[in-house]
């Protein structure tokens, strides 16, 4: 038996944590942006993965209007900082709902970095960087898809094992249902299994 769900039955919050709950694990961009007035802000996004491969982009959701959707609209630049399990307490603390005026950088101790193509910092603690800039934003309902240009992907030589970032050395955070995250945890690898390979496959006879 299960228990049916209904999105219009049930109130606005308790829907979206049970959807939360389910659509997991959630990986995090750790969003660096820079105000009009030059403030910078940083904030964790769960709703994050990547949106094309050629040309790269990524995209993240802002649901409600958020200080780095505003920022993003008003100088089209944004990086996305690599959430790492050693910066759990800092990633978490991002989340807080400072005004705009206060740089999350200063609030939490980061230190911030130069990016190579965009004016916006990195987290120069964060192992991974991916600069980006404003490709468009879509709205949709109480929340705002934001997919941005990749510029640059600068990588911690220090997590790359045979020139590829390694997934033991890179420690990613993921987000879950309320107030829990979770860890790499353990890593299993499959091969895909191509067409041609699989039992049973009819080979038509050669002419």
């Amino acid at each position: 038996m299960r228990v049916d769900l209904d999105p219009e039955e049930l109130g606005r919050r308790e829907f979206y944590a049970a959807l939360n709950s389910v659509v997991v694990p959630r990986p995090i961009a750790w969003v660096s942006s820079r105000s009009a007035d030059g403030v910078l802000n940083l904030a964790p996004h769960s709703f994050f993965t990547v949106s094309c491969v050629r040309p790269p982009m990524v995209q993240f959701t802002s649901v409600g209007r958020k200080d780095s959707l505003n920022n993003v609209e008003a100088t089209g630049e944004f990086v996305v900082n690599f959430a790492a399990e050693p910066l759990f307490a800092q990633v978490n603390a991002t989340a807080t709902d400072f005004p705009a005026e206060i740089s999350e950088f200063e609030a939490v101790g980061l230190t911030t970095e130069p990016s190579r193509t965009v004016a916006v910092p990195r987290v120069a603690e964060s192992p991974v960087a991916i600069e980006c800039t404003l490709h468009t934003t879509l709205e949709l309902g109480d929340s705002t898809v934001v997919i941005g240009r990749v510029r640059q992907l600068a990588v911690d030589e220090a997590v790359m094992v045979d020139g590829h970032p390694e997934i033991q050395r890179l420690r990613p955070l993921a987000r879950l249902g309320r107030d829990e995250w979770s860890t790499i945890g353990e890593v299993r690898s499959i091969s895909r299994i191509r067409r041609s390979d699989w039992p049973g496959h009819y080979t038509p006879p050669q002419s």
